[in-house]
């Protein structure tokens, strides 16, 4: 059961409607993380701008939503492991054998498995990275802007997957198995 409410957007006024109505807009729906975001304006406008940042970044859609899926597994986020194979397979027409690696932090693509390895490092870390940590992604031909991004990328999936699993948001994209059953 969700700890923490999921707004009726419906019922929602000021800076928090205007928040979700633009997320209608742009989305056609309003996921249970942002109405849950909502009750905090502050909470969602920041997620929604670093989130909209990145979109404009060097890293491309389709290597954000492998990041989001290796730190979604990393930190037993279910509702984002969801919502991030969802949008891989829908969206981005990601195969679905790409997407369930990239939980692991594993590609096929060697420079994107570079960029996954240092988000997992990252994570297992704590941000506190060493040289060799940092050599090894550079030496995979990751610049250092990808770099920064990939830092910019778990922090916003750590916030997504910190909120969600205190919220207990309720899943409302397709259920994806845990990596234990399907082994």
């Amino acid at each position: 059961m969700a700890r923490l409410t999921a707004l009726n957007p419906e019922e929602v006024t000021g800076k928090t409607k205007d928040l979700l109505n633009a997320v209608q807009a742009k989305l056609g729906v309003i996921p249970n993380m942002m109405r849950t975001m909502g009750n905090s304006p502050a909470v969602l406008e920041g997620y929604l701008n670093l989130s909209g940042a990145l979109s404009h970044g060097k890293l491309s859609a389709k290597t954000g939503e492998l990041l989001a899926l290796t730190i979604s597994q990393s930190n037993s986020c279910d509702y984002c492991v969801a919502a991030h194979t969802f949008i891989g397979e829908k969206l981005l027409k990601a195969d679905p054998q790409v997407l369930q690696d990239a939980r692991t932090g594993n590609s096929a693509d060697a420079k994107t498995e570079a960029i996954l390895q240092f988000a997992k490092k990252l994570v297992s870390k704590n941000g506190l990275v060493n040289d060799e940590d940092v050599n090894a992604v550079k030496n995979a031909g990751v610049s250092d802007a990808e770099i920064a991004e990939t830092v910019a990328h778990v922090a916003l999936n750590v916030l997504t997957n910190y909120f969600n699993n205190t919220a207990n948001t309720e899943i409302d994209f397709p259920a994806v198995p845990s990596l234990e059953l399907q082994n």
